[in-house]
């Protein structure tokens, strides 16, 4: 366990160090769901109905731009090939960094959509329901990640690849995300068992995610 926790801090302190990812995520972030009034018009009516849908997606699409690098820079320099020969198991290692990612990248994105909810009207009751569902679901989408990550890991052009490989993924975790905001927003209708769903998605992708990463790294070192 102290293995899992060193590495895990290893990663979350370069990442903040190096900032780049993040500021490209909550930049992108922003500008997305900042368009959206402009080519949608002043109706808050309307903004505040697809306003979850609108955060939701922003925020998957953001958070995918800084998977690439998950495992990226530690192929170049060797250290992932020092981590496979480590006595801390793969799939650990995997988790590590699927953690660090959600840790850096999709937490601060979940902070910034409440403030970005003011820009497309939504109603004030659905922000603790926004909270909860992005907090309960953006983990599978660093864990899944990670999956994509491993598999294009060592091909050209593996971002576009990973969106291709990892987006049909998130559509539960999308679907059941909003469902639970929109609940909310324009009763009647269960909150709850959306949101359960989503939490279930997430302890799935914590199953699959590292083990399905970690095959992916055994094979692309050959």
């Amino acid at each position: 366990m102290s293995a899992f926790l060193t590495l895990l801090r290893r990663d979350v302190t370069l990442s903040l160090r190096d900032g780049a990812a993040i500021g490209t995520a909550l930049g992108f972030y922003l500008v997305v769901v900042s368009l959206m009034p402009l080519g949608l018009g002043p109706d808050l009516k309307l903004l505040a109905r697809i306003a979850p849908g609108i955060l939701w997606i922003g925020l998957l699409l953001a958070a995918l731009l800084s998977l690439p690098r998950l495992f990226e820079v530690d192929a170049e320099d060797g250290t992932l090939d020092a981590l496979s020969l480590a006595p801390l198991p793969l799939e650990l290692v995997c988790l590590a960094k699927a953690v660090a990612h959600w840790l850096t990248t999709c937490v601060p994105l979940c902070l910034t959509a409440p403030i970005l909810g003011l820009m497309l009207n939504l109603d004030l009751a659905a922000y603790p329901a926004l909270a909860a569902t992005l907090l309960a679901g953006t983990p599978s989408v660093s864990l899944l990640g990670a999956a994509g990550a491993a598999l294009t890991l060592r091909a050209r052009r593996g971002g576009v690849l990973i969106a291709l490989l990892v987006l049909p993924l998130y559509i539960p975790t999308l679907i059941f995300g909003i469902a639970a905001i929109t609940a909310v927003v324009t009763p009647p209708g269960s909150f709850l068992s959306p949101f359960l769903l989503v939490a279930a998605v997430s302890l799935v992708s914590l199953v699959i995610g590292p083990v399905a990463a970690a095959a992916a790294l055994r094979v692309q070192g050959g």
